[in-house]
């Protein structure tokens, strides 16, 4: 057990209100709020010569996107914002705040600041909070067996652009971009909440996230790895093998939708998806028995040593 899975074991034998979920889903549901809340930090989720901008896009949309997870219009939100003494980045990274939240149409509602030493690393936390859906916010845990697990988007494209930013990969934007100013999938989350069992954003990377979905909900999910989407940026600049989608299943930063739906609600999340703009592609099922299984062109494949980002 790493050490960020056993830090929140101990945090489940406090957190036992309801609203809580067991700390195992994207957000807490109090009533019809849902709440939220991300951190990021220099050297770990963004590089130090990120532009603030960019820094404070991501700050929000991370939050966002687990607001989208549950189905939920976001309403506030509240910072928290470390200072290290340079005005000229304060007041770069407040016009990305302002630009993300306009963006977004979200209110921010207050905060903290504190001032850190220089040169230690910029540590940033944000507090999103929103309305659930009349039908209930969908948790990680509703994963039945035979439903068919689906995801939004592409997957790998930021962590193909964090390998660009570090100059390993020739660049190009549509990857760049995906790392610097992830797209939380607010207008999806909504529409299609009322049609599915489970759903949860992928942040960490699709396999590691998938295996807490399935881990949540008590069944096994099977993804198969030739229908995992990729972009057409990624396949420029890499091969489409085994080793690039398993890659890219476990890179993290996607920001993407991971859902599992009754059959019957394929034609539901298809009209939602259009409705939102957004493609969405079925890349596996659920099934009785605990944790993920991988196929690849009908043959079963074995777990990567590593499944995705933790702490």
């Amino acid at each position: 057990m790493s050490g960020e899975a056993a830090f929140i074991e101990r945090l489940r034998q406090i957190a036992t209100d309801p609203a809580a979920r067991g700390l195992a889903d994207d957000a807490a549901v109090l009533g019809d709020l849902v709440l939220t809340h991300d951190m990021i930090v220099e050297g770990i989720h963004f590089l130090p010569d990120e532009r603030p901008q960019d820094v404070a896009w991501k700050l929000v949309a991370v939050n966002l996107s687990d607001l989208a997870a549950k189905g939920a219009v976001p309403t506030g939100v509240l910072l928290g914002y470390s200072l290290t003494g340079d005005e000229e980045w304060d007041a770069a990274f407040a016009h990305g705040l302002d630009e993300v939240l306009r963006r977004y149409e979200v209110a921010l509602l207050g905060g903290d600041t504190v001032g850190i030493p220089v040169g230690a690393p910029r540590t940033f936390g944000l507090t999103a909070i929103g309305k659930a859906p009349a039908t209930g916010a969908p948790a990680r845990s509703g994963v039945r067996p035979g439903d068919q697990i689906w995801v939004t988007g592409t997957i790998g494209n930021a962590g193909v652009g964090l390998a660009m930013r570090l100059g390993e990969i020739d660049p190009n934007e549509t990857c760049l971009a995906a790392y610097r100013r992830p797209q939380p999938q607010l207008d999806f989350g909504q529409a299609v909440a009322p049609h599915v069992h489970a759903m949860m954003d992928v942040s960490d990377g699709l396999l590691i996230d998938a295996e807490r979905m399935a881990s949540a909900s008590g069944c096994d999910i099977t993804l198969m790895m030739e229908t995992v989407p990729l972009s057409a940026a990624l396949l420029a600049v890499r091969p489409d093998v085994l080793d690039t989608r398993l890659a890219a299943a476990t890179a993290g930063d996607d920001y993407q939708l991971l859902f599992a739906a009754d059959p019957g609600a394929a034609e539901a999340i298809r009209a939602a998806a259009a409705t939102a703009g957004v493609a969405v592609t079925m890349i596996g099922h659920a099934g009785v028995g605990e944790g993920i299984t991988l196929v690849h062109k009908a043959q079963r494949i074995a777990l990567p040593e590593r499944l995705g980002f933790t702490h």
